[in-house]
């Protein structure tokens, strides 16, 4: 099968976004290229929407999002091949656009948490989107190693077995040394050295400290307060927090060391340093917020039962439009990295089902074949647990597709709330199933059997909605989501 040749999407979408010259950064999530341009009005809306390969544009969080699907990294890569290893944060030199606008100039100023947080969703993004294919594999693994050893299959692998202790290895790695993998993405993200924050996060996982943590041994005391170890594995925040630090020593020793010194003392005190601070101070902190906050969620879920199931499953994927679910995302890992399981990734798990049968039911209803061919493949997608295709290329467009789905991921997330379903890994929807075997009881089939009845009933409420109510081949496809205006932005007269 010959190899798909990206490079002109790629060129296409570089300089609809206003050139090489306008590009600040760009990152990728699972379907998403998102750029940080200098001045979004030079980009231009209508080409990318109707360039075949580009299922839509998104302005949210401080980001201009293009939005591919499931060939994302393809094209990424491609775009990258074409702007050179030059290209970076700080590449705004050139002189056709090294000044904005006043008018624009004072948006920015008038606009400062906006523009906050959507660095900080941008900085999530770029932490985690880089690690999230590693984690769905591992708990996929991990679901199915359950499935092996469960009672009721009459326990194909015995857990002190060497193939179960081999594979289960495989499924862990990528949780126990999570502080590395994000730490990594984190400082790739600020364009900082990965090594540096990769060996900071080694340390989080270094097993004597992990044995320390897990024991909450005492590294020293101060007026009879404690200073204790905490086990690192598993967790995010902390060195998403560290991998931050890590970029202001580094920059600063870099301004200040001679350029002779540089090669070994930047390394050997920024690893110092914040090591120490993240062991000593923000770690315990971080971590004990995250873990608190993971915990609440966890409670909130499971306590508001069919009522939370049924606000969240309504209304999640309306998060996706705007791209701000990956607020969420850390929140849901730091769940199932802290007490092994997430009452609110079962919820959002039949939300993607959802939109994936309302796209089905246009799919097999139409007798148009663009929408045909479009309707299976973004059903296929949204099964596969990305529901981007099936949002931005028909639901969206035709707006009662996507309001099918969210009756029917209302309908899923009530049954999940009133069963106290949960998920035990991080990949949801119909492929996800193994993520809803029970790890630590292998013989407990709550959660799985809460999976069947919340994705069967939402398939069905939203393919049969949408086929009586949502679509028929006299609609005509809306368009593409419209440019939303960012919070405090003025419009142009």
């Amino acid at each position: 099968m010959a190899k798909k040749d990206y490079s002109q999407l790629a060129k296409t979408i570089i300089k609809n976004v206003g050139g090489k010259n306008n590009i600040k950064s760009l990152i990728h999530c699972i379907s998403r290229l998102r750029f940080y341009l200098k001045d979004e009005s030079k980009a231009s809306d209508d080409v990318l929407k109707n360039t075949p390969g580009v299922i839509d544009v998104i302005h949210a969080s401080g980001q201009y999002q293009v939005v591919i699907g499931t060939e994302v990294t393809h094209v990424y890569n491609a775009v990258m091949d074409i702007l050179g290893p030059e290209f970076s944060d700080e590449d705004d030199s050139g002189t056709d656009n090294k000044k904005t606008s006043d008018e624009g100039d004072e948006q920015k100023q008038g606009n400062v948490v906006s523009r906050a947080f959507g660095n900080l969703i941008g900085f999530i993004t770029g932490s985690m989107s880089p690690v999230i294919g590693v984690i769905a594999a591992s708990g996929i693994i991990k679901g199915l190693l359950s499935l092996l050893t469960m009672p009721q299959l009459g326990e194909l692998l015995k857990p002190d077995s060497a193939v179960y202790l081999t594979i289960n290895a495989m499924a862990d790695s990528a949780f126990y040394f999570l502080p590395v993998l994000v730490g990594f993405a984190a400082a790739r993200k600020l364009k900082s050295d990965p090594i540096i924050a990769a060996v900071i996060g080694g340390v989080l996982a270094y097993p004597q400290i992990v044995s320390w943590g897990g024991d909450f041994k005492t590294m020293f005391s101060i007026g009879g307060f404690n200073f204790q170890f905490l086990d690192y594995t598993y967790s995010i925040f902390p060195m998403i927090l560290a991998a931050w630090l890590a970029k202001l020593l580094g920059d600063w020793l870099n301004d200040h060391l001679p350029s002779y010194l540089q090669m070994i003392f930047t390394p050997l005190i920024t690893i110092m340093v914040v090591a120490t601070i993240t062991l000593v101070v923000t770690g315990p902190i971080i971590q004990g917020l995250a873990n608190g906050l993971a915990d609440l969620i966890n409670w909130l879920v499971k306590a508001s039962g069919w009522l939370g199931g049924l606000i969240i499953g309504g209304f999640y994927q309306v998060l996706v439009i705007f791209g701000l679910h990956w607020g969420v995302v850390p929140l849901v890992a730091q769940q199932i990295s802290g007490s092994g399981q997430s009452a609110l990734n079962a919820i959002i798990s039949v939300t993607m089902v959802s939109q994936g049968a309302a796209v089905l039911a246009v799919a097999i209803k139409s007798k148009k074949d663009d929408r045909k061919t479009l309707g299976i493949a973004a059903a296929i997608s949204a099964f596969c647990g990305v529901t981007e295709p099936a949002i931005y290329g028909i639901n969206l467009r035709f707006r009662r597709v996507f309001i099918s789905g969210l009756i029917g991921s209302a309908v899923g997330g009530l049954i999940t709330g009133l069963m106290h379903g949960s998920m035990f890994g991080f990949t949801g929807s119909l492929i996800g199933f193994s993520s809803f075997f029970n790890t630590k009881t292998p013989g407990d089939l709550n959660s799985f059997y809460a999976f069947l009845l919340s994705s069967l009933a939402a398939l069905i409420v939203s393919f049969l909605v949408t086929w009586f109510w949502g679509y028929n081949d006299q609609m005509e496809m809306g368009g593409k989501v419209e440019k939303k205006e960012r919070p405090g932005s003025a419009k142009k007269a």
